[in-house]
């Protein structure tokens, strides 16, 4: 009975054994997302390896046709953004001089004014009156002109900074032309 319970024994391990099936195999693995951009990815031009092309050879492909499109179109999308950046520096800037230069216009008009005042109300009889009067003519002429000349400052750097960023718009937009005709060109699917 000794070899009859081992023989039932290796029996149930056997078929506990075919039961219990092996893991399915391992997927090969997936190279998690590095979190770099590729150069396209970077321009907001999305470039899909339409002939199996590998991530090192799509990085290649657009190093060149980055190159290609800068030599042929003559602007280079990231010093484009820097020349817009640059220019709307400028504009603050001026608009901020103006500022500072307009300050106190009131204040100079007023004195302006009260000598003219003086002048005039001499000639009418009261040099008080007429100093008085031209004072406040010449404050309020005063600040009307830094007004005026703070409001064109505005303008003017609102202008310079929309022609700017026209100009940093159209360049890279050319650009992104000529970069994704030469992705196309090596066969990748490319939207922008």
């Amino acid at each position: 009975m000794r070899i009859s319970s081992v023989l039932a024994l290796l029996i149930a391990a056997t078929a506990i054994s075919a039961v219990r099936a092996d893991p399915p195999p391992a997927a090969p693995p997936v190279s998690a997302p590095t979190g770099q951009k590729t150069l396209a990815a970077t321009l907001s031009v999305y470039a899909f390896p339409g002939a199996g092309q590998s991530a090192s050879q799509q990085s290649k492909d657009e190093t060149e046709c980055y190159n290609w499109g800068v030599q042929n179109t003559g602007s280079d999308p990231f010093q484009a953004s820097k020349q817009a950046e640059q220019a709307q520096q400028q504009a603050a800037q001026q608009q901020q001089q103006t500022a500072q230069a307009t300050q106190g216009a009131g204040a100079k008009g007023a004195v302006r004014g009260a000598t003219a005042g003086v002048v005039v109300g001499a000639i009418a009889g009261d040099a008080g009156q007429g100093a008085a009067i031209g004072a406040t003519a010449g404050l309020i002429a005063g600040r009307s002109r830094a007004r005026g000349a703070k409001q064109q400052a505005a303008q003017s750097a609102a202008s310079q900074t929309q022609a700017a960023t026209q100009a940093s718009a159209q360049q890279i937009e050319a650009f992104k032309k000529a970069f994704s005709s030469c992705l196309e060109a090596k066969k990748y699917t490319v939207k922008f």
